[in-house]
């Protein structure tokens, strides 16, 4: 509607919240317009397998939207919302994927190696089979269930931040907090037996599986 094509066309001549990022709108990229009603400020569209090397999404917003396949290699995502986006066997190598919304997104042999995801929200989100070499997940808020099975082959540094995925990802019996996603306390929360009075793994077994 017309009010809505002003408001994003104001948005993306800003580029963003405070003049910052690309304002731009990938939600549902591939869903097509009904009646009109999305406006070509709206929504961006790519195709199968798109390559975007090196490109500023910087608070963009890819609500839904389908990513399969394509290249993201490089690029900028900071602060950008991907919650339910299905990336898989995406390329994001070196991409910057901090301080991303990516709750529910399907990342199934999605290519992160080098990416920085620091304090990235993964909740519910399937990385299986991910390529994870170099990738810093700092203050990542993922799944345990899902962060164990990343620890199971998790190893690199990643060269523009220096820190070792496993240790992004706190792999090992270094003293964590065992907590994963506070949305889903059922899976993330392992048995309080296997904790310490602070919330942290038992340093004397290592464990926190939930088994």
């Amino acid at each position: 509607m017309p009010a809505y094509a002003d408001l994003n066309k104001f948005e993306a001549e800003q580029r963003g919240e405070f003049g910052i990022g690309s304002a731009a709108q990938f939600g549902a990229a591939r869903r097509p317009q009904v009646r009109g009603l999305l406006s070509p400020f709206r929504l961006h569209f790519f195709p199968a397998k798109a390559v975007h090397v090196n490109e500023n999404f910087r608070r963009a917003n890819f609500t839904a939207a389908d990513m399969r396949e394509s290249n993201f290699s490089g690029s900028t995502f900071n602060g950008a919302y991907l919650e339910k986006a299905v990336a898989y066997r995406a390329n994001f190598t070196g991409a910057d994927l901090s301080d991303t919304l990516m709750d529910r997104m399907v990342l199934n042999e999605a290519n992160l190696t080098n990416a920085v995801l620091v304090r990235s929200v993964l909740t519910r989100s399937d990385l299986g089979g991910a390529i994870i070499e170099g990738a810093d997940f700092s203050d990542a808020v993922i799944d345990l269930t899902q962060k164990q099975a990343l620890c199971k082959y998790a190893n690199g540094t990643n060269p523009l931040t220096g820190v070792s995925t496993r240790k992004s990802l706190g792999c090992g019996n270094s003293r964590r907090n065992a907590y994963g996603s506070p949305s889903s306390p059922l899976l993330s929360a392992p048995p309080p037996k296997l904790l310490d009075r602070d919330g942290f793994c038992d340093e004397a077994t290592g464990m926190c599986d939930a088994k």
